[in-house]
C-alpha cells in the first residue's frame, strides 16, 4: 500500500491510497471521516460488481450506508441526473456531517463530487475509483462537472475529496478497452513532464496496457504523484495545472461532435488522439521534432489507441474549431492549446492563431 498526500494552500490536505484489497478495507479508512451516514453514488453496472463488498466493509466498521445508482455511461453527467441524485440525498435526509462516496469511474466521480459540492453548500465526499482512467486522473484534484450539449465538463465546481482509495484489484473486472482508455491518461502524464516515465511505459511498463497488476500499480502511483504535485501548486488551473489537459482540447471537441458516445469513442481514446494531434501541431509549427511525434504515435498505437482523426469518424474543420474555441482554457475567444517542445516538455500556448489550427485540422482529414 502506498499513500500519496495531496496538499495545497487553498484546500485541506488528503491522501490517495493506492494498493490491493482496499475495497474490503474501505470501512476502516472511511469510518474516521463518517460521523453520520454515507450515501454511495454509483452506476448500475458497478453496483452489481462492487457495491456489496463496499457496504459489507462499511457495516463492519460501524458506518451506515445507502446506495444511489445512476445509469452507466457519459449520459449520466447531465442536469437531469444531477437533480435526481440531489433529490435522493434530500429524501434520504443527509445532513452536513454526512459523507458521499463516489464508487465508479470518472462519470460517477464527477457527478457525485458535484452533488456533494452543491448539497447544503458542500459536504465531504470520498472517491473510490473503479476504472484506471479515474484512478490516475479524475479522482484526484477536485474537478467535478457535468456535460452540456455545448461541450464537456462546462458546468461544475472545484470540490476536493477527503480521501481517495485506488484499489488495483478492481481493475481486473474492467473490459480491455477500458483499461486501454485509462492507459491514455497514464501516457499523458509521461508526455507532460516525465520522459523517463514515458520510456518505462513504452518498454517494460507497457504490460499495464493489457492489465498486468504490477505494471498497473506502478503506473497509478507515478501518475498520481505527478498529478498531486501539479494540483498542489495550482488547484484551480490558473497556471501549471492546465498542462494536465494535454490532448483534451482536440479530444474534447471530437468527443462532443460524436455526442459523447462511448461506444464510438471512449474518453481515453479521445485523449490519446488529442495528444497525437497536439504533438503533430507542435511539429507543424516547428516547436518539436518529427522524431518525437513518430515515437508518441508508435507508443500510442502499440497500446491499441487511436492516433488519427479518421479513426474517430468524419468531421468538419469549422465545427471542431468552434468547439475548441468554447473550451474552458480559451480566453476572450482566443484558443489556448497544450503543446510540447518534446516528450516530457509540455507547455501552455495562449492566443493560438485559429486560422493555423483550421489549416491543421484540414491536413488531419477534417473537411473544409
Amino acid at each position: 500500500m502506498t499513500i500519496i498526500p495531496v496538499s495545497g494552500g487553498a484546500f485541506a490536505a488528503y491522501d490517495v491510497v493506492v494498493g490491493r484489497g482496499l475495497l474490503a478495507q474501505a470501512g476502516t479508512h472511511i469510518a474516521p471521516l463518517a460521523r453520520g451516514r454515507t450515501v454511495i453514488v454509483t452506476d448500475e453496472t458497478v453496483a452489481g460488481i462492487h457495491a456489496e463488498a463496499l457496504t459489507v466493509s462499511l457495516t463492519a466498521a460501524g458506518v451506515r450506508s445507502e446506495i444511489v445508482a445512476v445509469p452507466a455511461g457519459e449520459g449520466s453527467k447531465s442536469f437531469a441526473e444531477l437533480e435526481r441524485v440531489l433529490d435522493r440525498l434530500l429524501e434520504i435526509g443527509l445532513d452536513r456531517k454526512d459523507v458521499v462516496i463516489a464508487l465508479g469511474g470518472g462519470v460517477v466521480g464527477d457527478l457525485a463530487g458535484l452533488a456533494a459540492a452543491l448539497f447544503m453548500r458542500g459536504i465531504d465526499f470520498v472517491q473510490i475509483p473503479t476504472t484506471l482512467l479515474a484512478q490516475v486522473d479524475s479522482s484526484v484534484g477536485g474537478k467535478t462537472a457535468i456535460d452540456t450539449p455545448r461541450g464537456k465538463n462546462l458546468v461544475g465546481a472545484f470540490h476536493q475529496p477527503r480521501l481517495v482509495l485506488a484499489d488495483i484489484d478492481v481493475l481486473a473486472t474492467l473490459p480491455e478497452r477500458q483499461v486501454r482508455s485509462g492507459w491514455a491518461e497514464v501516457l499523458k502524464h509521461g508526455l507532460i513532464c516525465d520522459a523517463a516515465f514515458f520510456d518505462w511505459l513504452a518498454g517494460e511498463g507497457a504490460a499495464g496496457a493489457t492489465g498486468d497488476p504490477a505494471a498497473l500499480e506502478r503506473a497509478v502511483i507515478r501518475s498520481v504523484e505527478i498529478k498531486s504535485a501539479v494540483v498542489g501548486e495550482d488547484e484551480k488551473e490558473a497556471g501549471r495545472r492546465a498542462l494536465l489537459n494535454l490532448g483534451h482540447t482536440f479530444g474534447h471537441a471530437v468527443e462532443t461532435e460524436v455526442g459523447f458516445d462511448e461506444g464510438a469513442l471512449a474518453h481515453g481514446e479521445a485523449v490519446a488522439l488529442g495528444c497525437c494531434m497536439a504533438f503533430r501541431y507542435a511539429a507543424r509549427e516547428g516547436l518539436c521534432s518529427a522524431q518525437d511525434v513518430a515515437r508518441v504515435e508508435a507508443v500510442v498505437a502499440a497500446a491499441g489507441l487511436p492516433t488519427r482523426l479518421a479513426q474517430a469518424g468524419s468531421f468538419a474543420a469549422d465545427r471542431l474549431l468552434t468547439l475548441m474555441a468554447g473550451d474552458k482554457k480559451a480566453e476572450g475567444g482566443a484558443l489556448t492549446l497544450i503543446l510540447a517542445h518534446g516528450i516530457g516538455q509540455a507547455f501552455v500556448a495562449k492566443g493560438v492563431d485559429a486560422s493555423k489550427v483550421r489549416a491543421f485540422l484540414i491536413e488531419e482529414g477534417a473537411t473544409a
